[in-house]
């Protein structure tokens, strides 16, 4: 997904996603407007992509934990909403790295900012969020961080 105005691109979905009658993509994209929207109000200006893709994330990551948690309930109905959910989401998010290529970034940045200790974990994390947010799980980074930290 490309990066450029991606709240008007969820806005023509919400409309597409009505006229084919897809009630559950459309309630779905109108929560994620409703909370853009919000967020705009909070700053008094309009979001960058950046920030609608942090958005975007951050209802991912919701979403994640409660698929689970309804998953360990046995409730698999409910778990199986939010995982759709999920995959509308996504839509509008930039292609994700591969936790292959996300290693190979965290080892380099490691190595170039001669991190060595669990301590300098903030440094290493400061520095790959700029370049990896919104491309990668920052929760996988975190935790490949500090399994190379702790060797």
């Amino acid at each position: 997904m490309s990066e450029d105005n991606i709240k008007p691109l969820i806005q023509e979905v919400i409309k597409s996603s009505m006229k084919k009658g897809e009630k559950e993509k459309t309630t779905t994209l109108r929560m994620a407007i409703s909370e853009i929207q919000r967020e705009e109000i909070d700053k008094r200006s309009d979001l960058s992509d950046r920030e609608v893709i942090a958005i975007l994330q951050r209802m991912i990551k919701q979403r994640k934990d409660s698929s689970n948690q309804f998953r360990s309930a046995g409730r698999e109905e409910l778990s199986l909403k939010e995982e759709r959910e999920i995959e509308t989401l996504s839509e509008f998010l930039p292609e994700q790295l591969s936790e292959d290529e996300i290693k190979e970034i965290v080892f380099n940045s490691i190595k170039s900012l001669n991190a060595k200790t669990p301590q300098d974990i903030g440094k290493i994390m400061g520095s790959l969020k700029l370049d990896l947010q919104g491309k990668a799980d920052m929760s996988l980074v975190s935790k490949l961080v500090k399994e190379n930290l702790t060797k």
